[in-house]
């Protein structure tokens, strides 16, 4: 929804970029080119992509999921920080949208750690869990339709092993779930998420404030 952090002023938001802000250029790349699209709204800010790869790292990751893949900036930032041996499994719906994802995969070396699958998530989730991998996953990233969310998260939650980390986006929403008045279907799917993680206690819980709001879950033992 936000290519930057919605609560940072334009002066502050300059200085964060000069001081915590690394970059690649390839990442770079790639948001310029999706900032041509209609949907580049949709594009996670590069502060947040920073912070999914520390993630991985700290945890020592080795299997991830991906639920909405876009353009691929989120699935780069996985997939560049685990070891050789990694795996992303990236579920998305549209072939124009990835195949962006797929050239810049190719140009930063990820792409054989890269299992795109193009279909509905719900039903490559499904197939996970059917396939009996039920806790043999690390990480999550949830990025997709709203109205799905609480599916997506109950099929990874259960896919994750313990220790776990699900990683959610979108759960600020530019301000609106704080905004009574609105009542669209996106956000009353995210004020419904929001409500059901505050008192899951499967979980760890917290809602960071970088971008337009990340919400990390780790799965408890």
């Amino acid at each position: 929804m936000s290519g930057k952090t919605f609560l940072l002023d334009g002066k502050l938001a300059a200085y964060y970029e000069k001081v915590a802000l690394r970059e690649p250029k390839l990442f770079a790349a790639l948001r310029e080119e999706t900032a041509q699209l209609p949907m580049a709204r949709m594009q996670i800010a590069p502060e947040q992509g920073q912070l999914m790869g520390m993630l991985v790292r700290l945890m020592s990751a080795r299997r991830c999921i991906e639920v909405g893949v876009f353009t691929g900036y989120s699935s780069l930032a996985v997939a560049l920080a685990l070891p050789e041996d990694g795996e992303l499994l990236a579920c998305d719906v549209s072939e124009e949208w990835t195949a962006i994802a797929r050239r810049y995969w190719q140009r930063a070396g990820v792409a054989d750690k890269i299992n795109l699958v193009l279909a509905p998530a719900l039903a490559t989730l499904d197939a996970e869990l059917a396939a009996g991998r039920a806790g043999t996953f690390d990480f999550a990233f949830i990025d997709a339709d709203k109205t799905n969310y609480a599916r997506y998260y109950e099929r990874c939650l259960t896919l994750l092993r313990p220790g776990g980390m699900i990683a959610v986006d979108n759960t600020l929403w530019s301000g609106r779930v704080a905004d009574p008045k609105v009542r669209d279907a996106d956000t009353r799917a995210l004020r419904a998420f929001n409500a059901k993680v505050a008192v899951d206690e499967r979980v760890d819980l917290c809602l960071v404030p970088i971008a337009d709001g990340l919400t990390l879950c780790r799965k408890r033992a």
